[in-house]
């Protein structure tokens, strides 16, 4: 599924007057059997090879009354997935991010979407574990190796290098930036998606570094692959996506976007270990959810667990009008 990219033969960009397309992006999230999945099609693009690219569509204003509507449009077109929940993240616009054929620029509107999913006819695109791209954040069965022995020992090296020439000035040092990011000398936060990811970028550790001509992933001959990479900045916008939707599970009640109706309080606790990529403490959990009023019971049990029945609870929408921030309050573990 290629960025579709309009350019007219007659009219070339300059320095004064480049050409800016808006194009539309969805990371589109849902979850099964406790693992967290993202919706990726091959793009297709002759500058990204064959690399998975999140659903796509430019942003045509003489037919789409709002960006929002545009997206639910091209996403049902290439995936034949009707949207439910669906939350505007940011606009990607970094200069050099990918190949610009033409001299033009896109603008990318990033979109969040949470999806249950279904029997959809997905029409090429298919479910992808986000793991797969961002292994270092799942923690459920403890430090990810790859923190330990790939990534963190290489963040060190370069942390303790000299800034090249030219290189824009920040507030804080490398370490720092280190610290605050993964937690090297310091606390792992789950939000800092975003922030690990262009760490590695800046680092030049992931190949969407080398393949954008970045001159610090040219340092790295031992490279190995740190997580599968994704057309254009995608993998930037999952990682916006991932660090949004673990933040505002903490005040929003949106994890139940990602249920059925009726669900077991095993069913809720493994969904926000999912997306969080932490283990919770099962009965600081329970007491959690009871506290907060956020399910009711249905009166109905599943038998599925293989063991005695399970009670099946639903989302108590009156919540959202007892109190302003609804969401799941969780502290992750770090074994």
């Amino acid at each position: 599924m290629a960025e579709v990219r309009h350019h007219k033969a007659a009219e070339e960009p300059s320095r004064e007057h480049p050409q800016i397309e808006l194009g539309l992006n969805a990371a589109i999230v849902m979850v099964r059997e406790q693992q967290p999945y993202i919706l990726v099609a091959r793009s297709g693009a002759e500058e990204a090879g064959t690399w998975d690219a999140l659903p796509f569509g430019p942003f045509a204003p003489r037919a789409h009354r709002t960006l929002e509507i545009g997206l639910r449009e091209w996403v049902k077109r290439q995936t034949g997935i009707e949207l439910g929940y669906v939350e505007q993240l940011y606009t990607f616009g970094d200069r050099g991010r990918h190949e610009e054929p033409g001299g033009g620029h896109m603008l990318s509107v990033g979109y969040l979407a949470l999806t249950r999913g279904g029997a959809e006819e997905l029409m090429g695109s298919h479910w992808s574990p986000w793991y797969a791209y961002l292994p270092w954040e799942d923690w459920r069965s403890g430090k990810p190796a790859i923190l330990t022995d790939e990534i963190e020992p290489r963040l060190k090296a370069w942390a303790a290098k000299t800034p090249a020439p030219g290189e824009p000035a920040r507030p804080l040092r490398r370490a720092e930036r280190l610290k605050i990011g993964f937690g090297i000398g310091g606390v792992w936060d789950e939000e800092k998606v975003l922030e690990r990811y262009e760490l590695l970028y800046e680092a030049g550790l992931i190949e969407e570094a080398r393949r954008d001509g970045r001159a610090a992933a040219n340092q790295w001959s031992d490279l190995p692959e740190l997580g599968r990479p994704m057309a254009f900045d995608h993998r930037r916008i999952l990682a916006t996506a991932m660090g949004r939707l673990r933040g505002k599970l903490k005040y929003r009640p949106v994890v139940f976007e990602l249920l059925p109706p009726e669900f077991t309080l095993y069913d809720l606790q493994k969904t926000v270990e999912a997306i969080s990529g932490t283990l919770l403490h099962k009965q600081n959990f329970r007491r959690l959810v009871e506290k907060g009023g956020l399910v009711e019971a249905t009166g109905n049990v599943s038998t599925e667990t293989g063991g005695r029945p399970a009670k099946l609870y639903g989302f108590r929408r009156e919540v959202v009008l007892e109190r302003p921030a609804p969401g799941l309050r969780v502290k992750a573990g770090r074994g």
